[in-house]
């Protein structure tokens, strides 16, 4: 999946309830007032083989879904060994208006995992700027028996953020990544966990955090 997918304005109200008490005089509650244009430069990984992610935009552009069709590990049975790990890697180049950055202050993923007793599943996310160092991967965990729905969040605090370079269009990836474990219990049963979408808007994915440039001024 290549570029033509524009998502414009749709992250320009995702910080929705404000920045934290201890955020730096540079930081402020509303996102910059002019249009934010994101363009999906490449989807890649064994979790979103082509054709099968979709980039869709809510009609008020202030939300955005990644919707995965084919995100799903699985181990136990006669399941083929490559199956248990399955990872995307989402990258993207975002436009922000001259003068400020951004930076992802928290993030959702949900999905669903049908886990045999004895056995393990679990979620893992970074983030990184083009020509930075990947965050930190979060890592949540899961253990059978489990068959439900299962959502995950990811949040930074304000003095981790890692912000955009002022000034250069870096693309912007996250990488995601679902495992499963069969354990020894019951290993000739088949336990799957599935990636099923990312959705931002208002009060949950891919929360934008903003601040203004240092100025170049003299």
């Amino acid at each position: 999946m290549t570029g033509g997918l524009l998502v414009s304005g749709a992250l320009a109200a995702l910080l929705s309830a404000g920045l934290p008490a201890h955020a730096p005089s540079s930081g402020f509650d509303d996102p910059p007032p002019d249009k934010i244009v994101i363009k999906v430069a490449t989807v890649n990984g064994s979790g979103c083989p082509q054709g099968t992610t979709a980039v869709a935009v809510s009609e008020d552009n202030t939300a955005f879904t990644v919707t995965y069709s084919a995100y799903l590990a699985q181990a136990g049975g006669n399941s083929d060994p490559t199956a248990a790990r399955k990872n995307c890697q989402l990258n993207l180049v975002v436009h922000v208006p001259q003068g400020f950055t951004y930076a992802i202050a928290s993030a959702d993923y949900r999905g669903y995992a049908a886990l045999q007793s004895g056995a393990s599943g679990t979620q893992r996310a970074s983030y990184y700027f083009q020509g930075s160092s990947n965050t930190a991967a979060k890592t949540h965990p899961f253990g059978g028996p489990y068959d439900d729905n299962w959502q995950a969040t990811d949040s930074t605090d304000w003095v981790q953020l890692v912000w955009a370079p002022c000034g250069v269009l870096r693309n912007f990836n996250i990488n995601t990544e679902i495992r499963v474990n069969a354990g020894s219990a019951n290993p000739d049963k088949v336990s799957f966990m599935t990636m099923d979408s990312t959705d931002g808007d208002i009060s949950t994915v891919y929360h934008l955090a903003w601040k203004e440039c240092p100025s170049t001024s003299a």
